[in-house]
């Protein structure tokens, strides 16, 4: 894998299962809020470029192999899935990886939970294999 995916890939965009989702470090108006900070005027406009988010591109085709990981309470999951399923159709490897329990940053919130351990060995696993070593 040569791109390790870890925040959402079309930020604008992030919601959450009927809105159930339980969000404690991350939620919606703080993610507005960095993607109008990160895209400027070109928010909530069909003038974003796919360089700042690959998952508005209509085409994934040719970008290289991602490893995807999210918490299945992280604001992003509905779209890494989307956004892995994309990469699978256009014939690029994907390798996503839902934590149960998981909201975004637990592994920085608590690195020395079981959970933030399973996603260390999980991802420097998949460096790893990408990297050949």
């Amino acid at each position: 894998m040569s791109a390790a995916y870890r925040c959402g890939s079309a930020a604008s965009r992030a919601r959450s299962a009927g809105g159930l989702r339980i969000i404690l470090m991350w939620n919606r108006q703080s993610n507005l809020i960095g993607w109008q900070s990160y895209v400027g005027d070109a928010a909530g406009t069909d003038r974003v470029s796919p360089y700042a988010a690959p998952a508005r591109a209509d085409s994934l085709a040719g970008l290289p192999p991602a490893y995807l990981p999210v918490g299945d309470l992280d604001l992003f999951i509905d779209e890494d899935i989307e956004y892995a399923q994309r990469l699978q159709q256009a014939d690029v490897p994907a390798e996503l990886h839902v934590y149960p329990g998981g909201i975004h940053g637990f592994d920085l919130l608590a690195p020395a939970s079981r959970l933030a351990q399973r996603f260390v060995r999980d991802r420097d696993e998949a460096l790893r294999r990408a990297f050949g070593q």
